[in-house]
């Protein structure tokens, strides 16, 4: 499987975390659409189908995760 760089899901992560704090998901149908295409992108980029997981697949990717502690993702 091909790994996003640790930058680009940095960046994702930001902008999904943004709009959700501005409740983007009951704003204009182009937020909306600029939400779920992030989510789309990083459920790609991290191989799952979820955005939540995604979310924590793309966090356990970043510099300064600690790679030995998968403990989130076997639940």
């Amino acid at each position: 499987m091909l790994m996003a760089h640790p930058a680009v899901l940095k960046n994702l992560i930001e902008q999904y975390e943004t709009l959700r704090v501005l409740h983007a998901e009951e704003g204009s149908e182009a937020v909306r659409q600029r939400m779920n295409d992030i989510a789309y992108t990083l459920c790609v980029s991290t191989g799952t189908r979820d955005i939540d997981t995604a979310l924590v697949a793309a966090r356990h990717q970043l510099p300064g995760a600690r790679p030995e502690d998968d403990s989130v993702l076997t639940a």
